[in-house]
């Protein structure tokens, strides 16, 4: 049974696709969420946070002010390094004993990564399948997120293009339509896997 890689742009439909596949059976991990899960309050990663990038980013009760952080991390490239540094060896260890669970059991599962090519992922999955609109639903999406331009193109900076990931993908989900077309290219994808 595949365990399957999805990566693609900020904004492109991952969080979609992790609902579509959830309701489908398949069961998923999303690196977002894992992030928010090790740098709870009291946590070594958001101790390490505190001491490289400075104490500015933990409020009074000790809450990481992701809104903060991400605003300093995506207008400073090395500030950004340093937070992969500290928070991606932790992420990849768990979302990577999960995986090995769904080896052992045999059992499809996903795991939502949007840096999996950033970081050499691509090797440790069956198969990877990028999700993926057009430039300009991406920036509408984000837009009505309500971040500006200056934080849309920081956080597109930080990730190759979406063309590139693309090309590399085994399989590509088009995310433009509706969530139901959405869902039958997922039940298709799923479908023709081994």
């Amino acid at each position: 049974m595949p365990v399957l890689g999805v990566t693609g742009g900020i904004g492109m439909g991952k969080s979609t696709a992790a609902g579509i596949l959830v309701s489908l059976g398949i069961p998923v991990v999303d690196t977002d969420h894992l992030a928010r899960e090790i740098t709870v309050p009291g946590s070594p990663a958001l101790g390490e946070i505190h001491s490289q990038l400075g104490p500015g980013f933990v409020d009074a009760s000790g809450v990481l002010d992701r809104a903060k952080l991400a605003a300093v991390v995506f207008a400073d490239p090395a500030k950004r390094r340093v937070l992969e540094k500290i928070l991606h060896p932790l992420i990849a260890l768990r979302w990577q004993a999960v995986a090995e669970d769904w080896r052992r059991r045999e059992v499809t599962g996903a795991v939502i990564i949007p840096l999996l090519y950033e970081k050499a992922y691509e090797s440790q999955f069956d198969a990877v399948v990028c999700v993926a609109c057009s430039s300009a639903t991406q920036q509408a999406r984000l837009e009505a997120r309500g971040w500006n331009s200056g934080e849309i193109e920081g956080r597109k900076a930080a990730q190759l293009p979406v063309s590139e990931k693309i090309a590399r993908c085994r399989v590509m989900i088009w995310t433009e339509g509706s969530v139901d077309s959405h869902r039958a290219q997922w039940d298709r994808v799923l479908g023709s896997l081994p």
